[in-house]
């Protein structure tokens, strides 16, 4: 678990250093707009918070792993929409594809439980989706890409949390469940992000080589 925050910390710091130059100067034209990049950073930083906190308790856990699904299976939505880019459009089927198997087994398991589920997003995450229905064109990747690194970091310190240190043996088995394809999301968005010039270019493109 200590690993896993200190991932998403490190994630969380180098995505904030990236906001705060983008601050110092003009913002060239379809790079990412300062103020959704701080409201997004500090969605995050509060979604770390509340990952080590479902880490250990239940309601929690339900609440923020039924939220992470409908906000990925909905952000990634929009990706088949608006991206351009046939990678990141590959990965989003992915990531609805998993997080729709994910939630369909939660529902069943906290009905199996008499557990009530969200059926609505959070502030943050509406922010976020907003965030991403905002962007322009040439910067929708990118922001995407970010939010989606920041999200996977903060469903992986909730999921490995819970199949370490959560009290429900079912929801346990559950997280340990879903942690691996969590996992492979978070490198597969991250690789994505690394090799995109959306940063620098305000595209979606591979950087050359």
């Amino acid at each position: 678990m200590r690993k896993t925050f200190l991932i998403a910390t490190a994630c969380l710091s180098a995505l904030a250093l990236a906001a705060c130059n983008q601050q110092k100067g003009a913002e060239p034209a379809g790079q990412t707009d300062p103020v959704d990049t701080a409201q997004d950073l500090t969605g995050a930083a509060t979604g770390v918070a509340t990952g080590a906190a479902g880490a250990v308790n239940t309601e929690t856990f339900l609440r923020d792993a039924a939220m992470g699904d409908m906000y990925e299976i909905q952000s990634s939505r929009m990706a088949l929409e608006r991206s351009q880019n046939a990678q990141i459009k590959k990965a989003a089927e992915q990531i609805i594809k998993d997080h729709e198997a994910s939630s369909a087994e939660l529902k069943t398991l906290a009905a199996s439980k008499g557990w009530t589920l969200p059926t609505e997003l959070d502030e943050r995450r509406k922010g976020m989706l907003d965030n991403l229905r905002s962007a322009s064109a040439a910067d929708f990747d990118d922001r995407y890409l970010d939010q989606q690194t920041m999200a996977h970091h903060e469903a992986l310190l909730l999921y490995n949390g819970y199949k370490g240190a959560g009290p429900d043996a079912e929801l346990k088995a559950f997280a340990s469940k879903v942690a691996p394809k969590l996992e492979a999301h978070a490198n597969m968005v991250t690789a994505l992000d690394r090799g995109s010039s959306a940063d620098d270019q305000g595209t979606g493109e591979a950087k050359k080589k």
